[in-house]
């Protein structure tokens, strides 16, 4: 293997996540020399994108009061901080069902109020668009929606200007104990194989939090893996200028997806197609690289014309196929507070994982609260954000 380089840090994963972690480090923190890898051809090109493109203010998670309270914080900070990938000329539609659903119209409008959230009944003739005898509420919400494409070209430039070296098409391949408090960081691309060493490792690889050799110790946290669709529809004219969810329960949402000019097109019960436990063993893009990616699409639309009749009318375009990783302790209350651990048998390395775009200000927070030294230096460089 050639000689080892010295990093301050190395980043694990060109996601939203790791991108912004690289750049706080060495915006705010004072890290020289960070080094993000990416297995990818350039950034985002995973979860971050294949995603329904929501920035959440709360009213989706009725049944989680702490997620929904940091998503109606966290919003207008995004949307302060990301002007430019933000799209908020469209009406966003809550959709409340007769049956079956875990929230009536009434919870639903109270749990609004405590969070804090804007909320009022729709306009004549936007109720007109559902079907009355399954729906028995719908109000329009304050909830956008953002271009990971430009969000992506965000971070490309902001990287370059903090100077962070990229690596694409590289893989992480072991994470090891160095000397001094170090960590040895064991790289694959089409060169073959080369090894690194850091002071700290960020793991932001999302469903790849476990595929590592080495040291690494794996999550606490215990981790399911899901493969999922996310429909791309033409929607007729009426729709073009809504998004549109019907909850609580086995139902649908509908948001534009800037970075295509579609709208996306999810169903809680067609959209995961298989799941089961992280496991090391088990990594989930090779079985995401294996999967036969049939469409559900035909289904999803069916059951979404019965409540809203004129999507029988959408076209479909395309499917975004992805592993979702979500929490397994949260699947009850569908809560999607980050993973941030910090290994104790790996000084210096942390793993992260945010179910949503906005819970990067989670992140942040808890990474305010560590103290960071450049390896050139002796002093503590922490600074605040």
């Amino acid at each position: 293997m050639p000689g080892a380089v010295q990093f301050d840090a190395v980043i694990v994963g060109g996601g939203f996540y790791g991108a912004a972690i690289a750049i706080y480090l060495t915006r705010q923190r004072g890290l020289k020399r960070v080094l993000l890898v990416e297995r990818e051809s350039a950034l985002m090109q995973r979860a971050s994108y294949h995603n329904q493109a929501r920035v959440h203010n709360g009213y989706h998670y009725p049944r989680s009061f702490t997620t929904a309270y940091r998503s109606r914080i966290n919003l207008p900070r995004f949307v302060r901080d990301w002007p430019q990938v933000v799209k908020q000329d469209f009406t966003k539609l809550y959709a409340i069902a007769r049956r079956n659903s875990k929230v009536t119209t009434k919870q639903f409008e109270r749990f609004c109020r405590e969070i804090g959230a804007p909320v009022r009944p729709a306009d004549p003739a936007l109720l007109n668009l559902f079907e009355p005898r399954l729906i028995e509420g719908v109000f329009e919400v304050e909830e956008y929606a953002f271009d990971s494409s430009k969000l992506a070209a965000w971070a490309k430039r902001e990287l370059e200007e903090c100077a962070v070296e990229l690596r694409f098409d590289t893989r992480v391949m072991a994470i090891s104990r160095g000397p001094d408090l170090t960590s040895r960081v064991r790289l694959d691309d089409r060169h073959g194989s080369s090894e690194v060493t850091c002071r700290y490792v960020f793991n932001c690889t999302y469903s790849g939090l476990n595929q590592f050799a080495g040291d690494f110790p794996g999550t606490q946290t215990r981790l399911k893996q899901e493969i999922t669709e996310m429909a791309l529809m033409d929607v007729p004219p009426v729709l073009q200028e809504l998004g549109i969810t019907v909850m609580d329960g086995p139902f649908f949402s509908m948001m534009p997806f800037p970075a295509r000019q579609l709208h996306t097109l999810s169903h809680v019960r067609y959209t995961p197609h298989m799941h089961w436990a992280d496991a090391p063993a088990l990594d989930p893009y090779s079985k995401l690289g294996s999967y036969a990616r049939e469409t559900r699409v035909d289904r999803m639309v069916r059951d979404v014309a019965r409540y809203l009749p004129s999507m029988a009318q959408a076209r479909y375009a395309d499917s975004l196929f992805e592993v979702k990783t979500v929490l397994v302790k949260n699947e009850g209350d569908d809560g999607r507070p980050i993973l941030f651990e910090k290994h104790a048998e790996l000084p210096g390395c942390y793993s992260v994982l945010g179910g949503k775009i906005d819970n990067i200000y989670d992140v942040l927070e808890r990474l305010d609260a560590e103290q960071f030294v450049a390896a050139a230096g002796i002093s503590d460089l922490r600074s605040s954000a």
